[in-house]
């Protein structure tokens, strides 16, 4: 029998895969608004959050002390969304993948600004690496023509890092994760619904499909890995998370003809080092 460590491991990749197709066919659906493309990902996410809720006979309200941080979640979250779906859209799929799993680090940065959690110097440290590591693939130069993607897809790291950061909040206040994702995804609905209604912009029958496997996609990454942690704490599992970046540099290849350039992949192993480091002291200090 697999035991629950490797069982762990395995729903943390399957995640990493899901969420690599997201982001394949967010780009395969064309050009689309990223407003548009986020609309029916989190319509997705909300209905299942919704089945869960109604089976699990989960009441629809939150603590009141709660609210404010759904609210922040939901606002980051939206802008995250957003950032990541525009990334996938200019860059090259692996870069924006990478861009966005900056979002661990700036949690952790987030955690000591917001929830006054304390941050060790080695922990300052590799933050900072990994943020000298995503300058490699963001490629902060005026004859850089991504240097706008790139910004809005570390921006979206940033505000990711920030919505988990609150889920975080949420979760050690006793909110209830289908209850979080539902709120959130709902949020980022009613948002994003003016744009449709008075911009909407005409698609295919294919491509409403596309967008839908997309949400299908997000949907089963979010599974993936609440079971994923259900099986394994995130000190010993968290890591292979960045398996997307290889899923979706193969994806990117086979679909697109993408390949990563030399600085891209410096990032790549920079921020991949930082990962690990930050993997093995988060171990060895809750050993």
């Amino acid at each position: 029998m697999i035991n629950k460590k490797y069982k762990g491991i395995l729903y943390i990749i399957i995640s990493a895969f899901c969420f690599a197709l997201m982001n394949l066919f967010v780009r395969m659906a064309g050009d689309i608004p990223s407003v548009q493309k986020s609309f029916f990902r989190n319509l997705v996410a909300a209905v299942f959050a919704c089945v869960i809720l109604v089976k699990g006979k989960t009441e629809f309200r939150c603590r009141k002390e709660n609210l404010k941080y759904l609210l922040l979640r939901s606002i980051f979250g939206t802008i995250g969304i957003l950032c990541n779906f525009y990334a996938v859209d200019h860059l090259v799929l692996a870069d924006a993948s990478m861009l966005n799993k900056m979002s661990p680090f700036f949690a952790v940065f987030f955690s000591y600004l917001i929830l006054k959690e304390k941050v060790s110097l080695s922990q300052a440290l590799i933050v900072a690496g990994a943020f000298a590591g995503s300058m490699f693939v963001v490629k902060p130069t005026f004859a850089n023509m991504n240097l706008m993607p790139s910004v809005i897809g570390l921006s979206g790291g940033i505000a990711a890092g920030a919505a988990y950061t609150m889920v975080r909040k949420l979760g050690v206040q006793g909110e209830k994760g289908p209850f979080i994702v539902f709120f959130f995804s709902s949020f980022s609905c009613a948002v994003t619904l003016p744009w449709l209604v008075f911009d909407y912009y005409p698609m295919s029958m294919g491509q409403i499909g596309i967008l839908l496997l997309a949400g299908l996609a997000a949907a089963g990454g979010q599974f993936s890995i609440t079971a994923a942690y259900s099986y394994a704490p995130a000190k010993e599992i968290s890591v292979y998370d960045y398996s997307q970046i290889l899923f979706s540099a193969v994806l990117g290849f086979v679909v697109f003809g993408q390949i990563p350039d030399v600085f891209s992949w410096i990032g790549y192993l920079a921020i991949g080092v930082m990962a690990v480091s930050m993997f093995l002291y988060t171990r060895r200090q809750t050993v």
